[in-house]
């Protein structure tokens, strides 16, 4: 388990968690901030052959595992995962993890029903990947954020998705996720906004999509990403829209999304590189 040094909360947890399970925990120390960094350090003790995610807040089923790795007798599978059911939040949605022609990333896995399919993207909470795949690329240390630097499991998916790995969502594969107090600055789904947690996703978003999409594709994100956007990362012709529907912080959310835009644009002109290149393909 990936732990930063001086959280003598989590140590406590996990030495009790310990003895109760009788079974051995090793834990990864990083003096670094960030989830990333303590994911990374957790990738170096790891030995399996398939590496498995879970959040803190998080209590898989008993069957967990046990389904997680069934998916990988597809040697074209190189990641999977499932649905997070969160205490509040309940529906039921046919599409989840996808990423739209245009850069609009979809979710949903909290709220996923049906069969597996293949997705674009797996939550963090709740997913499994061949571990040869995630030393190829670990955990991208380029992504802004003090906590959870958001959207890593978009940095992670799309290059496996682009060198031809399928990615399974099913959503019997299920987490009891129980969604904790968040103790740094990023509170955007907590109902508070925050400017600098506001620019560093839409940073890392913009980062990463720039990067994955393509030609035309590229082109079309960058468009629909300044002119409509979302709700939480709005272009310019969502700020009335929002306003109109009682959204008294959409202008303030507008303007800082767009310093994360210019910012994520910047890196990746900086960047120029294509982390697909690092991704063996599979075997087919």
């Amino acid at each position: 388990m990936g732990l930063r040094a001086g959280d003598s909360e989590t140590a406590l947890a996990l030495a009790t968690l310990t003895r109760e399970l009788g079974v051995p925990v090793r834990q990864a120390m990083t003096a670094e901030s960030g989830v990333v960094a303590a994911m990374n350090a957790a990738l170096d003790l790891c030995t399996g052959g398939v590496i498995a995610l879970t959040d803190d807040d998080a209590e898989p089923r008993p069957d967990w595992l046990e389904r997680l790795g069934r998916c990988f007798d597809d040697p074209t599978v190189g990641g999977a995962g499932g649905r997070d059911w969160q205490p509040v939040e309940r529906g039921a949605r046919e599409e989840v993890g996808r990423l739209q022609w245009f850069g609009r990333v979809i979710g949903h896995h909290h709220l996923g029903v049906g069969p597996a399919r293949p997705v674009d993207v797996l939550k963090g909470v709740n997913a499994a990947f061949r571990a040869p795949l995630l030393r190829a690329l670990r955990f991208d240390s380029r992504l802004q954020g003090a906590g959870a630097q958001m959207y890593w499991e978009l940095a992670l998916c799309l290059p496996l998705r682009r060198a031809g790995w399928t990615l399974v969502y099913d959503p019997a594969i299920a987490v009891e996720h129980h969604i904790a107090p968040r103790h740094d600055a990023d509170q955007r789904h907590r109902g508070t906004f925050v400017p600098e947690p506001q620019v560093q996703a839409v940073h890392n978003e913009t980062l990463i999509l720039l990067e994955h999409q393509r030609g035309f594709r590229r082109l079309a994100f960058v468009v629909w990403a300044l002119l409509v956007g979302t709700r939480m990362e709005p272009g310019l012709a969502q700020v009335p829209r929002l306003w109109l529907m009682g959204d008294v912080l959409a202008l303030t959310r507008w303007r800082w999304t767009l310093v994360g835009r210019v910012r994520g644009w910047m890196a990746w002109r900086a960047c120029g590189r294509d982390l697909v290149r690092r991704v063996p393909h599979p075997a087919v």
